[in-house]
C-alpha cells in the first residue's frame, strides 16, 4: 500500500524506497518537511545536545527527509547558529524567552510552528517541549521524568516538561523516547498509551574500529604507568559523584598509583561534588575536567582503566555506552535504564552504596579475565547502536506522525 505524505512543491516529489533508495513502481513517497529543534545544539553538548546533533546529522543526508531547523531562546540565533550551519540546516529563530513561550504552549495552541518555519508536515520537539500546530503531526523527545521521580535533582524550569508532555499527547503528539524504560515510567506516571510511545535508541559517533567485533585474543591496551578512572558526565545531583568519590577513596590506598579522573560541564552539583572531594583524604589524586570537545573526550577515555558510571537515574546513558565502543570496561549502578542500555556488558551495582561501587571498581582493575570479557562484551553491544537504524527508525515515525496528523 503506498504512502504518501503531501508536499506543496511538487517539483520535489521523488519515488523514494526505504533508506532513500527508489521505490518499486506506484510507490510514492514524498519528501517529509520536519521541523527540528535545535536550540540543544546551544552551548556545551551534553547528553541531550549530543543526541540532537547526532539524530540530525544522521538525517541531514537523507532523499527521505528535509530538516528545517528552529529555536526559541532570547539568543537563539547566536546560540544555535554554528550548529546549525555545520548539519546545512535551515533556521529560524524567535527571539524570546523560552520559559516565558514554554508557559504559553502549556495553556494555549499559539503561536503554532507554522509561523515560525512555513508549512511543514512534521514539527519535532527535540526536548521534552513540540510547538503547537495548525497542520503537522507532532513527535516530542522524552529523556527521562526525572522531574517526577526525583524533583529534588531539577531545576525550576524542567518541572514543567511532565505538563508540556502530558499536553502534547492530548493534542495528538507521539512521543519518542530513547528506551522502554522511559516508554513504561510515561505510561506509569503520566498515562500515556504505550501504542502513542515509540523507542528509537541513539547511535554512537565512535571511530569504526570501537565498533566492530573484537579479533580473538585482542589485547587490553590501558596504559598501566598512570591509570586513572574516569568519569563522563554534567556535575549534577542525579550522577551522584559524591558516592564515586567515596568508593575511590576506599580503594586508593591498596591502589597507590591509581587517579580518579572526572570530566564534564559545571553543574549544581558541584558544591557536594568539592565537598566530597575535600574530605575524602585523597583529593590531590582527584583530577576535575572541566568540558572537552569530542576529539579531547575520546582521547580521554582511550586511556581510562575503567568508566565509573554511579547514576541515582538514568532514561539512557551514553558514557557507559560510548566507554563500551572504546574497549573501556563500565562499572555502572543499575539505575533506570542503565541496565537496559548495558546488556551483560558492565558490572553493575546498587545505586547510593559507595562500598558495592568501590568493590566492583577493584574486580574490574584487578581482574584480567574480567576486564577481557567486558572489553570484548561491550565492544558487541555498542555495535548494535547505529545512526542509520535510528535514522530509519525516526523517519518512520515522522511518517506516522504526519500520517496520524491527516486521519485527525
Amino acid at each position: 500500500m503506498a504512502r504518501t505524505f503531501s508536499d506543496d512543491r511538487p517539483a520535489r516529489r521523488r519515488r523514494l524506497g526505504p533508506r532513500g533508495r527508489r521505490s518499486s513502481p506506484g510507490v510514492v513517497l514524498t519528501r517529509l518537511r520536519v521541523a527540528f529543534d535545535v536550540l540543544p545544539f546551544a552551548g556545551e553538548l551534553t547528553g541531550v545536545g549530543r543526541f540532537c546533533a547526532g539524530l540530525a546529522g544522521s538525517l541531514a543526508g537523507r532523499e527521505e527527509v528535509e530538516l528545517r531547523g528552529y529555536a526559541v531562546a532570547r539568543n537563539a540565533r547566536r546560540d544555535t547558529a554554528v550548529g546549525a550551519a555545520a548539519l546545512g540546516l535551515s533556521l529560524k529563530t524567535w527571539r524570546a524567552p523560552t520559559r516565558v513561550v514554554n508557559a504559553l504552549w502549556a495553556r494555549v495552541e499559539v503561536p503554532p510552528i507554522e509561523w515560525l518555519v512555513g508549512p511543514v508536515d512534521v514539527v519535532h520537539g527535540t526536548n521534552y517541549v513540540v510547538p503547537p500546530a495548525r497542520h503537522a503531526g507532532r513527535v516530542v523527545t522524552v529523556f527521562d521524568l526525572t522531574a517526577m521521580r526525583y524533583p529534588q535533582f531539577c531545576a525550576p524550569a524542567s518541572l514543567a516538561y511532565p505538563r508540556l508532555v502530558a499536553r502534547a499527547v492530548r493534542h495528538g503528539a507521539l512521543v519518542h523516547v530513547l528506551s522502554s524504560f522511559v516508554r513504561d515510567e510515561l505510561a506509569e506516571l503520566l498515562g500515556v498509551d504505550t501504542d502513542r510511545v515509540h523507542v528509537v535508541p541513539p547511535g554512537l559517533d565512535a571511530a569504526p574500529e570501537y565498533v566492530s567485533a573484537p579479533s580473538p585474543g585482542q589485547a587490553d591496551r590501558r596504559d598501566r604507568s598512570a591509570p586513572y578512572l574516569l568519569a563522563l558526565g554534567a556535575v549534577e545531583p542525579r550522577k551522584d559523584l559524591p558516592s564515586l568519590v567515596t568508593a575511590f577513596a576506599e580503594i586508593a590506598h591498596a591502589h597507590g598509583d591509581l587517579r580518579l579522573v572526572v570530566a564534564g560541564p559545571d553543574g549544581w552539583g558541584e558544591p557536594a561534588f568539592a565537598a566530597a572531594v575535600a574530605s575524602c583524604g585523597v583529593a590531590d589524586r582527584v583530577v576535575r575536567v572541566g568540558y572537552l570537545e569530542e576529539v579531547d573526550r575520546q582521547s580521554l577515555l582511550d586511556g581510562a582503566v575503567a568508566l565509573a558510571y554511579p547514576s541515582l537515574y538514568e532514561g539512557f546513558g551514553f558514557p557507559p555506552l560510548e566507554a563500551m565502543a572504546a574497549g573501556v570496561p563500565v562499572v555502572a549502578t543499575a539505575a533506570g535504564a542503565v541496565p537496559e542500555v548495558v546488556g551483560d556488558a558492565a558490572v553493575l551495582v546498587a545505586p547510593g552504596d559507595p562500598a558495592a561501587l568501590a568493590a566492583a571498581l577493584v574486580r574490574v582493575i584487578d581482574d584480567t579475565a574480567l576486564r577481557a570479557r567486558l572489553i570484548a562484551a561491550g565492544r558487541v553491544r555498542a555495535s548494535s547502536f547505529t545512526w542509520e537504524s535510528a535514522a530509519d527508525s525516526m523517519i518512520d515515525l515522522y511518517g506516522a506522525a504526519a500520517t496520524a496528523r491527516r486521519t485527525r
